[in-house]
Parts: structure tokens; C-alpha cells; sequence
């Protein structure tokens, strides 16, 4: 299961290209509502959310957690218990965790960037409290994986896919969807 987290304000399509892009490779992935059902993205898009944040799981299944960032989104969401507990638990789990944009600050000021590769909306550097901070578009450190913004959001849903299913199956669905070809 991935989880892709939607709260109040969040970059819309940094949420909904990686929600589309792991349905394509065959993943299972829900959004789930911090703020509500429905859910209001930055730019007034509102997107009806899978379930809410109440009815996550936090077992076995959990494969990855996905934050979209956005403003106010990426504060909806560090503010949320359910996402904070969440983050807690695939850091102590050993899964996923990836960020675009803002969102990786959420994780910088938990301290989980701490010696790691890093990237994220410009403006937003300092959040990542010991990490190496890169700019290109998105980057894999282990089980983390950050986005730098909106215009980054196809390579980092490629990323995620990569993850799950390797480089070369990611690449060929993204040529399949003719991206950067």
C-alpha cells in the first residue's frame, strides 16, 4: 500500500502525476484526506480523497508514504498527527518516504535527512537539517525520496515507480507516456 497524503493547499500536481503514474505500474496507492473527503489543492482543484487520514494503516502492508508539498499544504500536513505518525512509522520500518517540493522539510525537521542527498523547492534549503542538498529534479537516498517542485513531478513519480518495479520498467512507462522522449 502507498499512501498519498492530501492536506488543505497541497501542489496538485505533485500529488495526483505520482498517484497516476504508480496506478500505471500496477501499485496500489490511496490519497488520504488529512483535512477532510474533499480536499481543496492550492490552485482550488479539489480532489475527492480515497479515505481520510483516520482509516490509514499502519501495518505490514504499508509500502510507502507520499507528501506533497504546496503551500499551505506542506504545513496541513506536518501539523497532522496521522501523518506524523505515519513518517514514525516507516522510519522505523524501513519504508518509503518521499517528499516534493516543501514536503521534504516535514522530514528535514524530523532530523531523517541528517547525512543523506536531498532536494526541494528553492527557498527551502535550510529545513534539511544535515542533508546534502542537490538541485536536481528529484533524487533517491535509500528508502527516501525528495522532489524539487511541480515541474519535477513526473521524474519523481518515475522515481517512486522505480523503487517498486526498476529503472528500465520506469523508463519504458515513461516513454509509453511520452515523457522526455
Amino acid at each position: 500500500m502507498i499512501y498519498v497524503f492530501l492536506a488543505e493547499g497541497f501542489e496538485e500536481v505533485e500529488a495526483l502525476t505520482p498517484v497516476d503514474v504508480l496506478r500505471r505500474a500496477g501499485r496500489t496507492v490511496q490519497t488520504v484526506g488529512v483535512t477532510g473527503k474533499t480536499v481543496s489543492g492550492a490552485h482550488g482543484i479539489a480532489v475527492q480523497a480515497d479515505i481520510e487520514a483516520k482509516d490509514i494503516a499502519l501495518d505490514d502492508a504499508l509500502e510507502m508514504i507520499v507528501l506533497p508539498g504546496g503551500m499551505p499544504g506542506t504545513l496541513n500536513l506536518e501539523k497532522s498527527d496521522a501523518v506524523q505518525a505515519a513518517i514514525a512509522f516507516c522510519a522505523e520500518h524501513d519504508r518509503y518516504l518521499a517528499a516534493i517540493c516543501a514536503a521534504p522539510s516535514i522530514l528535514g525537521h524530523l532530523g531523517l535527512l541528517r547525512g543523506r542527498h536531498a532536494v526541494c523547492y528553492p527557498g527551502f534549503e535550510d529545513a534539511l537539517d544535515g542533508a546534502e542538498v542537490l538541485t536536481r529534479p528529484t533524487i533517491t537516498d535509500g528508502r527516501f525520496i525528495t522532489g524539487r517542485g511541480p515541474g519535477a513531478a513526473m521524474d519523481f513519480a518515475l522515481a517512486l515507480t522505480a523503487v517498486f518495479c526498476g529503472e528500465e520498467f520506469a523508463r519504458g512507462l515513461g516513454a509509453q507516456m511520452v515523457w522526455k522522449v
